[in-house]
Order: structure tokens, then sequence, then C-alpha cells
């Protein structure tokens, strides 16, 4: 019988970025199969968005950010990060990916490569189509099918989904009725895959 895990992600989290190649490499190994679910952080579950957070803890956040990209090999760009529109509108173009039967989580990773890595402006719709084209997807018709009722219903539907279960962070991991936060709790996933529940 297939494993399953339900994916809850954002485009626009640094931590889903960082964790995602970890992630598949589990994923692979336990012979699982992915289910995802987009949306923004879920303040109903007490979810707090890195510009609403003190001070002290945003400073904290982004020194472990740069330990972890540095542990998980990955380039994060932070400091310097020119102005930047609200990325999850390119959740529409992964949505439209993965409804369409195409590869979703290679364009995941070149959209959260640009913007993480190289500080693109993957909000702006001409920009993120270009990654896409780039990237071998026909960025056209993914653009277009951003706005369409499945495309838009799904993205409702995930965001019910992730308040239902508990959710406020990410990447968020849901295996047999557990609840797994942030691509630091992967190894307890791995156990639980592997039929030892934490």
């Amino acid at each position: 019988m297939t494993k399953i895990i339900d994916y809850v992600f954002s485009i626009g989290s640094p931590w889903s970025y960082i964790g995602l190649e970890p992630f598949l490499d589990l994923v692979e190994k336990a012979g699982a199969e992915i289910r995802p679910y987009l949306t923004t952080v879920v303040e109903e579950n007490g979810g707090i968005f890195s510009r609403n957070r003190p001070e002290a803890r945003r400073q904290y956040w982004q020194r472990d950010l740069k330990r972890w990209a540095g542990f998980r090999g990955k380039n994060l760009l932070l400091e310097n990060r020119p102005p930047l529109a609200d990325p999850a509108p390119a959740a529409f173009m992964v949505i439209a990916a993965y409804l369409d039967g195409e590869p979703w989580l290679d364009l995941t990773k070149v959209l959260q490569e640009a913007f993480w890595g190289r500080g693109e402006d993957i909000g702006n719709p001409e920009v993120r189509k270009a990654i896409a084209t780039a990237a071998g997807f026909d960025g056209d018709a993914l653009s277009k099918r951003e706005g369409d009722v499945d495309v838009r219903g799904k993205w409702a539907a995930d965001r019910e989904f992730a308040i239902k279960n508990g959710v406020f962070g990410f990447p968020s991991f849901l295996h047999d009725g557990e609840l797994y936060w942030g691509q630091d709790n992967l190894h307890f996933l791995e156990s639980h895959l592997n039929g030892v529940k934490p």
C-alpha cells in the first residue's frame, strides 16, 4: 500500500525552499506519494508572518535560516534583496501545473530558487512566466491558467485543509494522522514512514 504524505507549503516560505530536496530524498527512499497543498501563513492557527514578529525573533529567524541554508547547501539571499511583490500568486502557477499533470515539483524548485536564491520577483506574472519558460514549461499557458476556477478552487480548498488539520507554518507534513512541522522534523517523519511513530 502506497504511503501518502500531505505536503502543506508556501512558495514564499524560505523553510519550504531549504527543506524541499531533503524531503524529496525521504519520499523517494520511502516510496511515498505526495499530495500538495499550497497556502500562506495560517494565522487562524497561530501562524505569524515574519514582518509581524518582534525584532529579536526576526534577527534569530534570519540567523537560523542562514545556518540551515548552509547545512542544506542552499544559496539564500536575505540581505540587500530588491523590493519584491508578494510571491503568493506564484502558487497559482504551481497549482495549475499540478492539476494539468505537469512536474509541479520542478516548477516549485525553479520558482523558489529564483525568489530565495537570486531575489527575483516571482510575484510579478511576467517574471514567473519567463522563469517557467526557461525551465522548459509552457509559461504562457500556465500563466493564463492562474485565474481559472479549478486553480482558484484548489487554492481555497488547500487553505481550508490547512486550517482543519492544525497547520500554522511551513513546511508541514501529514502522514497517517500525524502532523510534523518544519524541515527540521523530517527525521521524525522518516521514522514514521519506516513504521516507528515518534
